[in-house]
């Protein structure tokens, strides 16, 4: 963290000083300097804080559009209103240069926490921390700067790898290869595993050892060491401090009607507080009304703009026969709060997945994903029938905008803030809603289970790898699937089925190189999709300013 003071000196001072040669050697004494921001731990802590904060802006609460370009464009939502913002026509959404500067946006904020990082890093052994200090702090460091890297690297494909703090003009980035960025990530986040704290000894909220082999399971995949990410992951999996939540838990338990995947979502339930939820491996914090906290009771700015984006808007749906409208709108209920349906859940992800398991998976339990609406308007002649997504009304298409399934995990039914209710009785929102106030899961034990499934399947050990997919579907109560069965498609197809909209879908795709091929099975919204698109572009004012060497383009751009 840095911040520049410009003092003006009196005229009277400039005048009996001119003599001395040093009169204008600036010494600070009770200000943040270059020279003096990074001395002692909270000096690092708060550039630490820094980090986070740029995590959870550029995947979460950066508005609510560019957090959701890791959704749109690829295999399990489309545009319910047609918008290159939503990447609807993608080549305007890619382009290189001009339009939306979808890929600029997103290079821009993953560098920025790279060279934050690598500010940290290379003012460390400066500082006058104690030895320990220095580890941890190179530690969280080399995190940050591992997770944007990979993230680049999953974008982008190789990319400028600069691992010192940036002091002076450079305009002659190249290009490292993929496999040479992959590399220093993995060297990152092998620091970082074996240096963090143990998840048992960290604030909620904290990145930790964990998270961080988790993560370096995840790159060793896209890699292609498969042994090392079965080693990773299992340094997660078989640690006493987490596990996967069985039985109902947290703030809800006592509803009888909902279950344990259910209690995964409820506002409150997503931290390790007093112990009670052992499967979040690294939780974004939320804190309503709190400086720092993001999310604000009484509007939508700061918050994670999930409902918006996912829930469907149902105000102007209307059934044959009557023009008044059905649905009270906007409600804090399984309605989708004030949703406007730019999400719209493809058939692939609201109905194919769960074939032989409709009615058994937990997952997709009525409350879990929502495919029935009441109608709750008294002044509606249909008022309290059912309305089905899977069973619509005659002259009723399914999915559209005003009328999709959809997880219920993207908004806080009966759990929004007091601010944001104009009559908290009927359970009517302000039109400012659309914010959904729960903390959000980074990474969750289940998806560990799924990535070391893909090593094996990487591996050739088809065993392995349909007992540990197993292991996620036994507890969603899904029937288990035969060795001969796993494929990376079945994978994708579960990950899909346990993390669905939680999960930042284009950074798995991307790794695995399959946004083509997943977006042509299974979303025929997005029909313009090409093989090109498997990588974004490198954008084109970078280009143009690294005027000292040449920065290559990806192909087909």
């Amino acid at each position: 963290m840095k911040k520049t003071i410009i003092t003006f000196l009196s005229i009277g001072i400039i005048l009996s000083s001119a003599c001395k040669k040093d009169f204008l050697d600036e010494k600070p004494l009770d200000f943040l300097s270059t020279s003096n921001a990074y001395n002692n731990s909270s000096d690092f802590n708060a550039a630490i804080n820094g980090l986070y904060n740029r995590v959870r802006t550029e995947f979460y609460t950066n508005g609510d559009r560019r957090p959701f370009d890791y959704v749109y464009g690829c295999d399990i939502v489309f545009d319910g209103q047609p918008s290159t913002e939503r990447h609807t026509n993608m080549i305007a959404s890619y382009a290189p240069q001009g339009g939306l500067n979808i890929p600029l946006n997103h290079w821009s904020a993953l560098y920025k926490i790279v060279s934050e990082a690598n500010t940290v890093i290379d003012r460390i052994p400066g500082s006058s921390m104690s030895a320990a200090d220095k580890t941890l702090n190179e530690a969280r460091a080399r995190f940050f700067r591992g997770f944007a890297y990979r993230t680049l690297a999953y974008l982008y494909g190789g990319v400028p790898l600069n691992v010192k703090e940036v002091e002076s003009p450079k305009t002659d980035y190249t290009r490292a290869s993929k496999v040479e960025v992959l590399a220093q990530v993995i060297s990152d986040l092998k620091f970082a595993a074996e240096n963090l704290p143990a998840i048992n000894a960290v604030s909620d909220g904290q990145i930790n050892n964990l998270a961080a082999y988790h993560l370096l399971s995840e790159v060793y995949l896209a890699a292609g060491e498969f042994q090392n990410a079965v080693t990773a992951a299992t340094s997660v999996i078989s640690n006493p401090n987490v596990a996967l939540m069985r039985t109902r838990f947290g703030v809800k338990s006592s509803d009888a009607t909902k279950n344990v995947y259910w209690d995964l979502f409820q506002q409150g339930n997503q931290n390790r507080k007093n112990g009670t939820n052992r499967e979040g491996l690294w939780v974004v914090q939320f804190e309503t009304d709190v400086p720092g906290g993001a999310a604000v009771s009484t509007g939508i700015d700061g918050s994670y703009q999930f409902e918006r984006n996912f829930a469907p808007q149902i105000l102007t749906f209307r059934l044959a026969g009557s023009n008044v409208q059905p649905f009270l709108y906007p409600r804090s209920d399984y309605s989708g709060g004030r949703g406007i349906g730019w999400a719209v859940s493809t058939k692939y992800f609201s109905d194919v997945i769960w074939q032989g398991d409709f009615n058994n998976d937990i997952r997709n339990a009525p409350f879990n994903f929502v495919r029935e609406f009441v109608v709750n308007n008294p002044a509606h002649p249909r008022f309290g029938q059912v309305i089905s997504t899977v069973n619509p009304p005659a002259g009723i298409t399914v999915p559209r905008r005003d009328f999709y399934a959809f997880q219920s995990k993207v908004t806080t039914p009966g759990d929004h803030p007091d601010g944001m209710f104009q009559d908290k009785s009927q359970l009517l929102l302000k039109a400012s809603a659309g914010g959904t106030y729960a903390d959000q899961y980074m990474f969750r034990l289940a998806e560990t289970y799924l990535l070391r499934a893909e090593a094996y399947l990487g591996l050739n050990n088809l065993t392995n790898a349909a007992a540990d997919i197993n292991v996620v579907r036994s507890r969603a109560n899904a029937s288990s699937v035969l060795p001969a069965n796993v494929n990376i498609d079945y994978i994708l197809d579960e990950r899909m089925r346990e993390l669905g909209s939680e999960e930042k879908r284009r950074i798995t795709l991307m790794r695995l190189g399959k946004v083509y091929d997943r977006v042509k099975k299974c979303n025929p919204y997005y029909a313009d999709v090409l093989p090109t698109y498997n990588l974004w572009p490198i954008p084109a004012s970078e280009i143009e300013r690294n005027n000292g060497s040449k920065l290559e383009q990806n192909p087909g751009y």
